[in-house]
């Protein structure tokens, strides 16, 4: 790089001569970027994991078909569909009872192999009416204070530790079993 600055400050000046005085060191100095500041880390919303196998409603264009829920959040969930994987990016409908009453949402399906299971297809929730919102946000706050979330919710108590241990048996159970069963039929 030295020779170069030396060759350019040649160039530029051309047949005059000058004459350098003092230290010839170069000191090189590479300017770095800033280091981008790291995002921080969003609290993501706590996974249901639903329980008795809950069956929903999916409906893409007139095409209607089942699926058994496997996990569910506000944003969105992952669901065994009858009817096999879906696109990505298809859009769709989905309709869930709820122990508030009946749900519907316009949905956009994921990637599949969802929470570990092949099987399993994640959505998202795109848009969903007043009523369905309330229904379904009470139904998560729910089963979350129930402990079927990842998250726990706030108990210490034995009963509740017991609980909360109980479903997460339950869970990995579950999911051995769909793992088991999804293997025996690829087979």
């Amino acid at each position: 790089m030295r020779g170069f600055l030396k060759a350019a400050l040649w160039r530029s000046l051309g047949d005059t001569s000058v004459t350098l005085t003092g230290p010839q060191a170069v000191a090189m100095l590479d300017i770095m970027p800033a280091k981008p500041q790291k995002a921080k880390k969003s609290t993501r919303p706590p996974r249901i994991c639903v329980p008795n196998s809950e069956r929903a409603l999916f409906i893409i264009e007139a095409d209607k078909f089942v699926g058994v829920i496997q996990r569910l959040s506000v944003t969105g969930g992952s669901a065994i569909l009858s009817k096999g994987p879906i696109a990505h990016g298809t859009l769709g409908e989905m309709g869930l009872k709820t122990v508030f009453g009946p749900m519907k949402a316009q949905i956009q399906f994921l990637s599949c192999g969802a929470d570990g299971i092949p099987l399993a297809q994640a959505f998202r929730f795109i848009d969903m009416d007043e009523t369905s919102r309330k229904r379904f946000d009470a139904s998560i706050k729910k089963m979350h204070e129930a402990g079927f979330s990842d998250v726990p919710a706030k108990n210490s108590s034995l009963g509740g530790m017991a609980s909360e241990g109980l479903s997460k048996l339950g869970e990995s159970i579950r999911r051995l079993s769909a793992l088991v069963g999804s293997g025996r039929s690829a087979g």
